[in-house]
């Protein structure tokens, strides 16, 4: 329940047109709903102004289903993370309108269309890293931006980006996604005067750690403005990427 909904209900109370144990029977799983494998928190959306978010990944497809049904049932948009082809077909027949992004893994329905807004900008280094790049593109729309793709731009060909600047000066919040020694978050944090995103992706050979090198690389950047998440977070770089963008 979002607060639109919240202050329509009081309304209805108010005006006579909503009996009072209907209203307290709608609100009755406001907090949180007990599911026995999961407290599904319907109280978020009042809190942080997005509903809870399913990460799919330990999750059996029938806990993601009913997790993702009591959502839908208060009105709310859903959003799936590392959610599988599998998982998708089974939330098609309980809602035909679900969308799903393969190479971000991430699965979508959109019940009350939020306004959009531009202003952000999601950069990768290399095409292997994409996938982390549409997990946080999709979470940055679905939150209300329109989101720009520029990929395949990184150091080992520093005129691609520089071909592309329009874009980094016109956006307003940037998520640079790499892999290997995550040079390009750096790069991009030296040309522009908005935030940066980096998000260090496991892409890479030994001793990149598993991303451990580039996120110590964004960690340790020397160009101002370079904020870091976890590596492959496509998810928490693209929901914070929404907040910023929100605020001007």
């Amino acid at each position: 329940m979002n607060i639109e909904n919240l202050r329509n209900l009081l309304e209805e109370v108010k005006a006579g047109k909503l009996e009072l144990e209907l209203a307290i029977e709608r609100l009755r799983d406001l907090p949180y709903e007990d599911l026995g494998f999961a407290m599904v928190d319907h109280h978020r959306q009042l809190r942080k102004g997005f509903p809870e978010v399913i990460l799919c990944k330990g999750k059996t497809i029938e806990q993601i289903v009913a997790i993702s049904q009591r959502i839908l049932s208060k009105g709310s948009n859903l959003l799936a993370t590392r959610a599988s082809y599998e998982v998708y077909k089974a939330l098609q027949p309980i809602e035909p309108t679900v969308r799903y992004n393969e190479l971000g893994r991430i699965i979508s329905v959109v019940q009350t269309p939020p306004e959009m807004r531009e202003g952000i900008l999601v950069v990768t280094a290399g095409t292997s890293d994409i996938p982390v790049a549409e997990e946080a593109l999709e979470t940055a729309q679905i939150m209300g931006n329109q989101v720009e793709r520029l990929y395949d731009v990184g150091v080992a060909g520093l005129h691609r980006l520089l071909g592309n600047r329009e874009k980094l000066f016109k956006a307003r919040v940037i998520i640079v996604v790499a892999g290997m020694e995550g040079a390009l978050a750096s790069v991009v944090g030296g040309l522009v005067d908005k935030p940066v995103i980096g998000v260090p992706t496991s892409i890479g050979y030994g001793a990149s750690f598993g991303g451990v090198a580039a996120l110590l690389s964004m960690l340790n950047s020397c160009a101002s403005g370079v904020t870091v998440v976890n590596i492959d977070n496509g998810f928490g770089a693209g929901y914070i990427a929404a907040l910023i963008n929100k605020l001007g």
